[in-house]
């Protein structure tokens, strides 16, 4: 059995789990969020905390049912918490700046590149280079990091780039000439 999956996610005050169905939603301070339960796999919410289980013990259940389980712990985690991915532009010239739901940056194409954040995301920049995304889902947050830092990941010789907060970067040695 999976063990992330027999793991009960304790429900914190002020939060509601509801199962109706195939549909559990979650509802916490910060929000409201649902998850979509697959065939086999059903909650039980007892003693202030959730227990995930599956019908048969088949490899496509065994693997659905640790992922239920590390989904819901995560809306439980958002609608309390909320979650946050911080982004960090580095190189001559490059910035941020947020207008209304679009970001705009300047990272070294001729012209500036205009993303625009979706609803459930909230863009702050913090000293022009510091990219700060916070929500209360996850996948979301997570998703929309990954879009801007593809806009211009950094590259591997100077660094120069967009990149998370906290990401290890190894630079490249640069051509060695004749000895």
């Amino acid at each position: 059995m999976s063990r992330i999956g027999r793991k009960p996610i304790p429900i914190t005050s002020g939060v509601e789990v509801k199962v109706v169905d195939r549909h559990v939603s979650i509802k916490g301070p910060l929000g409201q969020l649902g998850w979509e339960l697959e065939e086999g796999v059903h909650v039980v919410v007892e003693n202030g905390s959730v227990q995930v289980e599956r019908s048969e013990d088949s490899s496509t259940l065994r693997a659905l049912h640790g992922l239920t389980r590390a989904e819901l712990s995560n809306l439980v985690e958002g609608v309390t918490k909320g979650f946050e991915r911080t982004l960090e532009l580095s190189g001559v010239g490059y910035r941020a700046q947020v207008q209304g739901q679009t970001l705009v940056l300047n990272v070294g194409f001729s012209h500036p590149v205009s993303v625009t954040v979706p609803t459930g995301v909230q863009a702050t920049v913090e000293k022009q280079t510091v990219i700060s995304l916070r929500g209360i889902d996850k996948r979301l947050v997570t998703q929309v990091a990954a879009t801007i830092r593809g806009i211009r990941p950094p590259e591997v010789y100077k660094l120069k780039g967009i990149k998370y907060s906290g990401e290890t970067l190894i630079k490249k040695a640069g051509k060695a000439g004749k000895k």
